[in-house]
């Protein structure tokens, strides 16, 4: 009994290792190396037939200052988050006012104490800066 239980393991190891190198051979065929390896998609530059839709122009071109200051400035400047001074806090803002534009500018676009460059946001043009550097001076005279 303990015999045909010790070949009757041994034969479903055997079957297990066949099957398995079968599994593996079908998984590594060419085509299916082929298959896993091709491309997800194409890259189709801009003025080419790629055969499909036109992409769609970008929605309301240039942003407001505003909408830059919300997306870049409003997480520290409306709370105060790490020292911060809060837009349309006029006592807070009238000492760095004070210093002038030029100093304004340069603490926003290279960063100040734990302000990062640019608000932490390097795609900001310097442009970009200086309009919410003024649109927050603005707000909080």
């Amino acid at each position: 009994m303990k015999r045909s239980g010790m070949i009757a393991g041994a034969m479903g190891v055997l079957f297990g290792a066949i099957l398995s190198t079968s599994v593996q051979a079908a998984a590594m065929s060419k085509d299916a190396i082929a298959e896993r390896l091709k491309p997800v998609g194409d890259v189709c530059l801009q003025g080419q037939d790629c055969g499909g839709a036109a992409p769609a122009p970008a929605a309301g071109g240039a942003k407001s200052p505003a909408d830059l200051y919300a997306s870049a400035c409003a997480a520290c400047h409306n709370t105060g988050a790490a020292g911060a001074p809060k837009k349309g806090d006029a006592a807070a803002w009238a000492p760095r006012i004070k210093q002038g534009k030029d100093t304004l500018y340069n603490h926003a676009m290279n960063g100040f104490n734990a302000m990062p460059a640019r608000g932490g946001n390097p795609s900001l043009s310097d442009d970009n800066i200086k309009s919410i550097v003024d649109y927050i001076v603005e707000n909080s005279k």
